[in-house]
């Protein structure tokens, strides 16, 4: 299996870090192809716990090459201080690649998406803040700042000069702000050039190469599918492509290389920001659910807004990645529940909707049709099969498989690393 990609199939924060470090022992490459400090991964490995942004979930695994795509917008201050953190936790960060071709998060991008988002008052999208929307902004105009032109001073201050020509217009007269001064902005960025240096490479071609040469290659994706800017709930997703289609282009390698795509699930589903939620709880079954998973974003600190699964997501996410496999995560924290919720339908107005509703509008409608599904009371934390699970977790797994449409191939029973059984290989 040459290039398995790695999606979020719902808003995200589906434990996609956990998947990509359990499966990152048996790939030689892992891969991030798109978004950038605005997602976060949590990986607990013994006592301690890594909370991952921008570098992929690959590099807490020694003998993983972990590869930043062209697809990823980077920080770099974010990067090294992520960086740092590692090696302090000693972890060797030195195979780390970066493609040439990825974008760069300056300051100014900040200040634009903090200011803009003010700006938008009770129409908010609900933005980490962190640059990531006016840096895709920039790629797509033709104003952008790549890793490569951090090697040539004098075309990265003209290619910094053409993109603040209109922002210092939009932060003097429209936002009331200071202008910036190129050259502060150039020499924050020649400041990392040297370091990064040795760890930028033609990314696209090192994962070709490996690909022909037997190697397998992971490519995971931040965020989830209903934050994709084409296939989520526009306008409050993120700026790019974490579906399966955006694994090609943020990484370039072709899709006829892609042989799998693992869709992440938790039992339950979570999200951060603003945007339409049918399931969504505001009782104490939904502060319930926030505090036995943990809730809180990993890069924003923010509560999670939880809610029930909901089976026409997971339809939708099967449908427009092109699901494989199922890794359901989170099990263990619906263990106690006397019966468990699970969305079925929406009612649309009045009208019985199975799938996900293609109008922005009529999923702002769509009410919630339930199937209650008895629960459990058995710790399951220490199952390595499925059939150690107790029958009605069974057939909860069961259930929500045929639901989804797609093979549910390994379950997550617990928060550590091991905590994890397989049904099926997710690899083979």
């Amino acid at each position: 299996m040459p290039a398995v990609v790695l999606v979020g199939a719902q808003w995200g924060d589906e434990g996609k870090g956990k998947a990509t470090d359990l499966l990152g022992s048996r790939v030689d490459y892992v891969v991030r192809y798109q978004g950038g400090n605005n997602a976060g991964h949590t990986v607990v490995i013994g006592d301690k716990k890594f909370a991952l942004h921008l570098l992929p979930s690959g590099i807490l695994t020694p003998a993983c090459t972990p590869v930043i795509g062209n697809g990823v917008v980077v920080d770099l201050e974010v990067l090294f201080n992520e960086i740092d953190g590692l090696i302090e936790k000693g972890v060797d960060t030195s195979k780390l690649l970066i493609s040439a071709n990825a974008h760069i998060i300056t300051p100014y991008h900040v200040t634009v998406d903090k200011v803009s988002e003010r700006f938008l008052g009770n129409r908010a999208i609900g933005t980490t803040g962190r640059g990531i929307g006016p840096t895709y902004g920039d790629k797509m105009g033709r104003l952008g700042i790549r890793i490569q032109d951090l090697f040539d001073p004098s075309i990265l201050l003209q290619k910094v000069e053409a993109a603040l020509a209109q922002k210092n217009e939009l932060l003097v007269k429209i936002y009331n702000r200071a202008a910036v001064r190129p050259e502060d902005v150039v020499e924050h960025l020649l400041s990392f050039a040297e370091r990064l240096r040795p760890m930028v490479a033609d990314t696209s071609l090192v994962l070709n190469q490996a690909i022909d040469q037997g190697k397998t290659v992971l490519l995971e994706g931040g965020q989830g599918t209903l934050l994709d800017v084409d296939h989520g709930t526009y306008p409050f997703v993120t700026s790019s492509n974490p579906t399966a289609g955006g694994a090609t282009t943020g990484s370039g390698i072709g899709p006829t290389k892609i042989s799998g795509v693992i869709g992440i699930l938790k039992a339950y589903t979570t999200r951060v920001g603003a945007g339409p939620f049918p399931t969504e709880l505001f009782d104490e079954m939904g502060e319930y659910l926030r505090v036995q998973g943990g809730e809180v974003g990993v890069t924003t600190g923010r509560d999670r807004r939880c809610g029930w699964f909901d089976a026409p997501i997971a339809r939708y996410a099967t449908r427009v990645n092109g699901l494989t496999d199922i890794f359901l995560t989170k099990l263990d924290v619906l263990t106690g529940l006397k019966e468990i919720p699970v969305c079925v339908a929406y009612d649309v107005d009045g009208t019985r909707v199975e799938e996900f509703p293609a109008s922005q509008t009529d999923f702002h409608h769509a009410k919630p049709i339930y199937e209650m599904f008895p629960g459990w009371t058995e710790d399951i934390s220490k199952a390595t099969n499925f059939d150690d699970l107790p029958q009605n977790a069974r057939d909860y797994i069961l259930s929500l498989e045929k639901l989804s449409g797609t093979r549910i191939s390994a379950v997550g029973v617990g928060p550590d690393r091991d905590a994890t059984l397989v049904r099926h290989d997710l690899l083979s």
